[in-house]
């Protein structure tokens, strides 16, 4: 009897063990805020829900926000989350390629260099505190925008110092410049490159008509040189068919190449980490209408990923969602994929550069939009909530 008490005990115990294994997990990689479009049933899993009693649930729903407390298996206590309750949002599902022409608000500095002057080597730039990643804004007081600006000004001097407000971290610094004579170019060179555009492709996610915006991307655009986010200050979306597609190895991303044509989609209002928003001025013909997903309908399994990587429209190609993170340090990695295509990786050999904002369509809906390839292994990739992309849509009108 003695024995079977014992035994008893070590199974509760282990069980118990599981349970609160679960609770823990849940309450670190569960989200304290939900946005509930319609009624979404308040599932995250077979294990974790925030469902409850139907007539409760319809009766919150004429509430703007509400707690509720999400289950291990229907019946353990989790966790107590905010829910927004939210009518069902339709946006036009694009996955047409696009060219990007982008200009910067101030001018950066993508890299220094030194000058050779009376016999030594010095870098004007640097010494004056000026760093790789800076954003210029003005010279002795006036404001510049384009790098033949900055070029210009520091060109035209016989060795005096400039007074340089730059940008970093979100604060304003002001720095003394001062040129080096270059012996060996015959004048005076303040040791810095700058950059004040940049062009690109990428994919359109979805048209919001009710704001007069286009979503894309997924991701935000950075600097080349410096990896740093290119501050906007006006850009525009134009038309682009894919001309060829270089294919994704492992170790080695692959890339769209395209054709820009002269038609204007929209103008760029706004760069940020989970995309590039802009207000269009036309709709693809081939874009149709879906229901935003929250992301507590997205699961793992079955998807399709919506992208042109040929001439022609947009196609369907069929993925596995494998992962899926609702709390983590980047938006834009909370859904993992995988491509399982086969007619797709025969022509890209899974996700390549350009394929960036193709619409991930789950159950009828989207549910997210592609924003990374995992380079050693290119038929995965990450993409962003679409929830998250329709809150950006709305604050870029």
């Amino acid at each position: 009897m003695r024995k079977a008490i014992r035994i008893f005990d070590i199974i509760l115990a282990a069980v118990c063990a599981v349970i609160f294994a679960f609770v823990a997990a849940g309450e670190l990689i569960l989200p304290d805020e939900v946005v509930s479009f319609g009624d979404d049933g308040g599932y995250y899993s077979s294990l974790y829900s925030y469902a409850g009693d139907k007539t409760k649930q319809v009766a919150e729903q004429s509430a703007t926000q509400v707690k509720r407390e999400i289950k291990l298996l229907g019946v353990i206590p989790v966790k107590t989350v905010s829910v927004t309750h939210s009518q069902q949002k339709q946006v036009l599902v694009s996955g047409e390629v696009f060219g990007i022409k982008l200009y910067t608000d101030g001018v950066i500095v993508v890299g220094t260099q030194s000058v050779d002057s009376d016999g030594k080597s010095v870098n004007p730039a640097e010494e004056s505190g000026i760093r790789t990643g800076d954003i210029i804004v003005s010279i002795n007081n006036t404001e510049v925008f384009s790098s033949n600006e900055v070029t210009s000004i520091l060109n035209e001097n016989n060795g005096d110092s400039y007074k340089i407000k730059v940008k970093r971290d979100g604060r304003y610094r002001t720095f003394v410049l001062t040129p080096a004579y270059s012996e060996r170019e015959g004048c005076y060179k303040a040791g810095m490159w700058v950059r004040d555009s940049t062009a690109g492709i990428g994919t359109i996610t979805f048209y919001n008509k009710e704001q007069g915006t286009f979503a894309s991307l997924g991701h935000q655009i950075n600097d080349v040189d410096t990896n740093s986010l290119m501050p906007l200050l006006e850009g525009e979306a134009v038309g682009a068919a894919v001309t060829r597609v270089q294919k994704a190895q492992s170790g080695k991303a692959g890339s769209l190449s395209c054709d820009f044509s002269e038609e204007i989609i929209g103008q760029l209002l706004d760069n940020n980490e989970n995309g590039l928003y802009g207000a269009y001025a036309r709709i693809s013909e081939y874009a149709k209408p879906y229901d935003i997903a929250s992301r507590s309908e997205v699961h793992k399994g079955k998807a399709q990923l919506l992208s042109t990587v040929k001439e022609g429209k947009p196609e369907l190609y069929d993925v596995e969602i494998t992962h899926i993170r609702y709390r983590g340090d980047s938006e834009q990695k909370d859904i993992v994929l995988r491509v399982t295509d086969k007619k797709l990786l025969d022509i890209t050999g899974g996700i390549v550069q350009g394929m960036s904002g193709s619409p991930l369509i789950q159950d009828g809906k989207l549910v997210g939009a592609l924003t990374h390839v995992i380079i050693n292994n290119p038929e995965k990739g990450y993409a962003v909530f679409s929830d998250t992309m329709l809150k950006a849509s709305t604050i870029a009108e």
